[in-house]
């Protein structure tokens, strides 16, 4: 594999370039001077470390990782702080697509590639939780990934906060007795937030969406694919944009 790099001290270089790295798998238990200062780098950095056992690192290469293995990311990570900011100066209508939860690679790469052909501004995950954006999201996206804005968040709920507070509306894609997608306005600035396939999105960031919507459904399946729910409500925003030109 060519999107990672393995070793403490080759990790420890490439986080001191600035390499865009998506996560560090460490091998649990793992101490040492070298490991605290790589630690220190990935909160300095803001790149998610996660303790796995040995086995897993063995399944990921065969080579002498030393217990560490970084993942590197397809793409460049943006702050919706640094982006949504630009979108108004330019006078842009933003849309907005935010993922909660959502880690199937396929699906990741199926929405990235929607996102493009229908102009979304922005595609928002967050640090933990997550897909990985390597080779394969690139591949599974048709290369939709090297022109959409992908931002990564600490913290999804307070990054939806930042853009209700900023004159965002943020629309839920939820189940239940929400609201018909069609129903809801896309017509201003407008976050559409989409959560993993059966856990659905989190309590914490359903709480701060300022509306729920829900696709009608009538057959015996109890929920769509990701994708394929991320397509219908994208392009049920497209559709009113258009017609409100």
């Amino acid at each position: 594999m060519n999107d990672m790099i393995y070793g403490l001290h080759p990790v420890i270089e490439a986080l001191e370039a600035g390499r865009t790295i998506d996560k560090i798998l460490m091998r649990r238990g793992l101490v040492g001077d070298n490991v605290s200062q790589l630690l220190q780098l990935a909160r300095e950095h803001r790149v998610p470390v996660q303790r796995v056992p040995p086995e897993k690192l063995d399944r990921v290469t065969r080579k002498n990782h030393q217990g560490v293995i970084a993942l590197l990311a397809a793409v460049d990570y943006c702050r919706l702080s640094d982006v949504l900011p630009g979108l108004f100066e330019q006078g842009v209508n933003p849309l907005i697509v935010v993922l909660d939860g959502v880690t199937d690679v396929r699906n990741f790469g199926a929405i990235a590639r929607t996102c493009d052909c229908a102009g979304v501004n922005a595609l928002v995950i967050a640090e933990r939780g997550s897909v990985t954006v390597g080779a394969d999201a690139m591949k599974t996206s048709a290369g939709a990934l090297n022109y959409v804005t992908v931002c990564r968040e600490h913290n999804l709920a307070g990054a939806l906060r930042y853009l209700r507070d900023s004159g965002v509306m943020v629309i839920a894609t939820a189940g239940g007795t929400a609201t018909a997608h069609t129903a809801a306005d896309y017509t201003g600035p407008v976050a559409i937030v989409l959560g993993a396939e059966g856990e659905g999105i989190s309590d914490e960031v359903l709480e701060v969406c300022n509306t729920r919507v829900a696709i009608p459904e009538f057959g015996h399946i109890n929920s769509l694919n990701v994708s394929v729910a991320a397509g219908v409500v994208i392009y049920e925003a497209v559709r009113q944009r258009l017609a409100d030109l």
